[in-house]
Protein backbone atom coordinates (compact mmCIF):
# COMPACT_ATOMS: atom_id res chain seq x y z
CA UNK A 1 0.00 0.00 0.00
CA UNK A 2 1.45 3.49 -1.03
CA UNK A 3 1.77 5.83 2.31
CA UNK A 4 -0.91 8.09 0.66
CA UNK A 5 -3.40 5.71 0.79
CA UNK A 6 -2.25 4.23 4.34
CA UNK A 7 -2.17 8.03 6.04
CA UNK A 8 -6.01 7.83 5.13
CA UNK A 9 -6.80 4.98 7.55
CA UNK A 10 -8.57 5.22 10.52
CA UNK A 11 -8.55 1.44 11.58
CA UNK A 12 -5.50 -1.15 11.63
CA UNK A 13 -5.09 -4.26 13.29
CA UNK A 14 -1.82 -5.40 14.68
CA UNK A 15 -1.71 -9.57 14.89
CA UNK A 16 1.68 -10.62 16.81
CA UNK A 17 2.62 -14.55 16.27
CA UNK A 18 5.04 -15.48 18.77
CA UNK A 19 7.67 -17.71 17.25
CA UNK A 20 11.02 -19.53 19.15
CA UNK A 21 13.32 -16.58 18.26
CA UNK A 22 11.18 -13.86 17.44
CA UNK A 23 8.01 -11.50 17.59
CA UNK A 24 6.68 -11.16 14.72
CA UNK A 25 3.91 -8.59 14.39
CA UNK A 26 1.52 -8.77 10.85
CA UNK A 27 -0.82 -5.40 10.65
CA UNK A 28 -3.96 -5.15 8.61
CA UNK A 29 -6.44 -2.73 7.29
CA UNK A 30 -9.23 -3.64 9.56
CA UNK A 31 -12.41 -4.25 8.07
CA UNK A 32 -16.01 -3.01 9.14
CA UNK A 33 -16.09 -5.92 11.56
CA UNK A 34 -13.04 -5.95 12.81
CA UNK A 35 -11.70 -8.74 11.15
CA UNK A 36 -8.28 -8.63 9.26
CA UNK A 37 -7.91 -7.10 5.69
CA UNK A 38 -5.01 -6.78 3.54
CA UNK A 39 -1.76 -6.49 4.96
CA UNK A 40 0.10 -3.14 5.30
CA UNK A 41 3.13 -3.90 7.59
CA UNK A 42 4.96 -6.77 9.18
CA UNK A 43 7.85 -6.58 11.68
CA UNK A 44 10.04 -8.69 13.62
CA UNK A 45 11.74 -8.37 17.18
CA UNK A 46 14.58 -10.34 18.30
CA UNK A 47 13.83 -11.62 21.99
CA UNK A 48 16.57 -10.54 24.46
CA UNK A 49 17.71 -7.48 22.51
CA UNK A 50 20.14 -5.29 24.48
CA UNK A 51 19.30 -2.77 22.38
CA UNK A 52 15.89 -2.62 21.12
CA UNK A 53 15.62 -1.85 17.35
CA UNK A 54 12.60 -3.40 15.44
CA UNK A 55 12.05 -2.59 11.26
CA UNK A 56 8.82 -2.38 9.72
CA UNK A 57 8.31 -3.73 6.46
CA UNK A 58 5.25 -3.10 4.12
CA UNK A 59 4.78 -6.69 3.67
CA UNK A 60 5.92 -10.17 4.61
CA UNK A 61 8.06 -10.25 1.98
CA UNK A 62 10.65 -7.81 3.48
CA UNK A 63 11.20 -6.04 -0.25
CA UNK A 64 10.19 -2.30 0.89
CA UNK A 65 10.97 -1.16 4.58
CA UNK A 66 8.03 1.31 6.00
CA UNK A 67 9.67 2.75 9.00
CA UNK A 68 11.28 1.30 11.80
CA UNK A 69 12.40 2.63 16.04
CA UNK A 70 15.60 2.07 17.76
CA UNK A 71 16.34 2.34 21.65
CA UNK A 72 18.66 5.46 22.30
CA UNK A 73 20.20 3.54 24.86
CA UNK A 74 20.43 -0.26 26.22
CA UNK A 75 17.27 -1.16 27.09
CA UNK A 76 16.08 0.38 30.60
CA UNK A 77 12.86 1.31 32.45
CA UNK A 78 11.79 4.55 30.91
CA UNK A 79 13.79 4.58 27.49
CA UNK A 80 13.53 6.38 24.20
CA UNK A 81 12.98 5.62 21.07
CA UNK A 82 13.34 7.03 17.70
CA UNK A 83 11.20 6.41 15.13
CA UNK A 84 12.48 6.99 11.40
CA UNK A 85 11.18 6.15 7.55
CA UNK A 86 12.29 4.00 4.75
CA UNK A 87 15.79 6.18 4.22
CA UNK A 88 16.52 6.10 7.97
CA UNK A 89 14.74 10.29 8.13
CA UNK A 90 13.39 10.90 11.64
CA UNK A 91 9.17 11.04 11.97
CA UNK A 92 9.17 11.32 15.42
CA UNK A 93 10.14 9.59 18.89
CA UNK A 94 8.50 7.76 21.82
CA UNK A 95 9.70 7.33 25.71
CA UNK A 96 7.72 5.53 28.44
CA UNK A 97 7.63 7.80 31.58
CA UNK A 98 9.19 5.30 34.25
CA UNK A 99 8.30 6.33 37.67
CA UNK A 100 4.49 7.16 36.86
CA UNK A 101 4.18 4.30 34.87
CA UNK A 102 4.66 2.02 37.98
CA UNK A 103 1.37 1.82 38.21
CA UNK A 104 -0.49 2.73 35.15
CA UNK A 105 1.35 3.06 32.43
CA UNK A 106 2.45 5.89 30.32
CA UNK A 107 3.88 6.61 26.99
CA UNK A 108 4.82 9.73 25.42
CA UNK A 109 4.61 10.49 21.72
CA UNK A 110 6.07 12.85 19.35
CA UNK A 111 5.69 14.20 16.18
CA UNK A 112 7.40 17.29 14.59
CA UNK A 113 4.69 19.87 14.08
CA UNK A 114 1.82 18.67 17.03
CA UNK A 115 2.01 18.50 20.69
CA UNK A 116 3.27 15.39 22.49
CA UNK A 117 0.60 12.93 22.53
CA UNK A 118 0.39 10.88 26.01
CA UNK A 119 -0.90 7.73 25.92
CA UNK A 120 -1.60 5.93 29.44
CA UNK A 121 -3.96 2.57 29.96
CA UNK A 122 -7.57 3.58 29.39
CA UNK A 123 -8.47 0.91 32.67
CA UNK A 124 -6.26 1.78 36.22
CA UNK A 125 -7.66 -0.74 38.41
CA UNK A 126 -6.65 -3.66 35.40
CA UNK A 127 -3.15 -1.98 35.08
CA UNK A 128 -3.04 -2.46 38.82
CA UNK A 129 -3.70 -5.93 38.44
CA UNK A 130 -2.09 -6.85 35.93
CA UNK A 131 1.11 -5.41 37.98
CA UNK A 132 0.40 -6.82 41.01
CA UNK A 133 -1.50 -10.27 40.97
CA UNK A 134 0.94 -12.55 38.63
CA UNK A 135 -1.74 -14.48 37.71
CA UNK A 136 -3.71 -11.90 35.98
CA UNK A 137 -0.75 -10.76 33.99
CA UNK A 138 -2.44 -11.78 30.95
CA UNK A 139 -5.55 -9.63 31.14
CA UNK A 140 -6.01 -7.27 28.14
CA UNK A 141 -4.42 -3.50 28.13
CA UNK A 142 -6.41 -0.44 26.15
CA UNK A 143 -4.29 2.73 25.39
CA UNK A 144 -5.44 6.12 25.05
CA UNK A 145 -3.16 8.80 23.54
CA UNK A 146 -4.14 11.97 23.86
CA UNK A 147 -3.48 15.23 22.92
CA UNK A 148 -4.96 17.67 25.62
CA UNK A 149 -8.48 16.01 26.29
CA UNK A 150 -9.12 15.02 22.88
CA UNK A 151 -7.98 11.22 21.64
CA UNK A 152 -5.82 11.24 18.80
CA UNK A 153 -6.02 6.97 18.80
CA UNK A 154 -5.87 4.61 20.90
CA UNK A 155 -4.71 0.65 21.12
CA UNK A 156 -7.20 -2.04 22.15
CA UNK A 157 -6.07 -5.17 23.35
CA UNK A 158 -8.49 -8.48 21.76
CA UNK A 159 -9.57 -11.18 23.72
CA UNK A 160 -7.59 -14.60 21.35
CA UNK A 161 -5.31 -17.92 21.21
CA UNK A 162 -2.67 -14.76 20.05
CA UNK A 163 -2.10 -11.08 20.76
CA UNK A 164 -4.15 -8.41 18.72
CA UNK A 165 -4.94 -5.27 18.83
CA UNK A 166 -7.26 -2.89 17.50
CA UNK A 167 -5.70 0.76 16.38
CA UNK A 168 -8.38 3.26 16.14
CA UNK A 169 -6.87 6.78 14.76
CA UNK A 170 -8.92 9.60 15.60
CA UNK A 171 -6.46 12.47 14.84
CA UNK A 172 -5.81 13.08 11.12
CA UNK A 173 -2.60 14.51 11.41
CA UNK A 174 -0.85 11.69 12.74
CA UNK A 175 1.81 9.49 10.73
CA UNK A 176 0.37 5.86 10.37
CA UNK A 177 4.20 4.93 10.81
CA UNK A 178 4.59 6.85 14.11
CA UNK A 179 0.97 5.10 15.33
CA UNK A 180 2.20 1.21 13.66
CA UNK A 181 5.67 1.47 15.50
CA UNK A 182 3.65 2.91 18.41
CA UNK A 183 1.60 -0.31 18.48
CA UNK A 184 4.38 -2.53 17.98
CA UNK A 185 6.44 -1.28 20.62
CA UNK A 186 3.30 -1.51 23.08
CA UNK A 187 3.32 -5.41 23.00
CA UNK A 188 7.01 -5.41 22.68
CA UNK A 189 7.92 -3.49 25.42
CA UNK A 190 4.98 -3.83 27.98
CA UNK A 191 6.02 -7.24 29.55
CA UNK A 192 9.31 -6.07 30.10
Amino acid sequence: MELAALQEQTRLLLRQKITVMVNQYTVHLAEPDGTPGPVVAFAEQKRLALKEQVTVYTDESRSRVLTGFKARTVVDFAGEYDVVDEAGKPIGKFWKRGMRSLLRSTWHLQQPGLPTLTGQERNPVVAVLRRFVDALSWLPYHFDFSIGASIAFSVDSRWGIRDTYLINVRDPRLDRRLVIAMAIALDALEGR
